[in-house]
This record gives C-alpha cells, structure tokens and sequence, in this order.
C-alpha cells in the first residue's frame, strides 16, 4: 500500500511504513550534513531509523553547505 507525503512542497507516493531513513535511501539523499523536519519539527537524527512516515506528513530536508 502506498500513502502521499509531501517532500520540500512535493507531493510524492511511498510505500506505508517506510522510516525517515529509508525515506532517504528512497529519494537518494544524501544522509551526511542534512537535517530532516518532519510536520514542521526537527527529527534527531538518532529517531530516523524508527520513525514511520504516514499519510499526508510533510517534510522539509535540508542540506548544510559549508564554506567561508
């Protein structure tokens, strides 16, 4: 079964159940200097792994630059 998530302002489908982090192995991001907001909180990096994603939760990942 598949649910709709909205991914930075994109509707997309994905399969139900699937973690933050398998959510990111699904988009092909990259897990280093990103952080992820799920429903408009921060999600610790240490709850990727056990927090499901489910119908019609909103997520915001952002990738840190580095520079001077």
């Amino acid at each position: 079964m598949t649910v709709k998530i909205i991914v930075n302002g994109e509707t997309r489908e994905v399969e139900s159940g699937l973690t933050a982090d398998a959510l990111l192995d699904f988009l092909s991001l990259p897990k280093k200097r990103i952080a992820v907001e799920l429903n408009s909180e921060v999600l610790r990096r240490s709850l990727w792994r056990s927090t499901e994603i489910s119908a019609g939760d909103r997520l915001e990942v952002v990738h840190f630059v580095g520079g001077g």
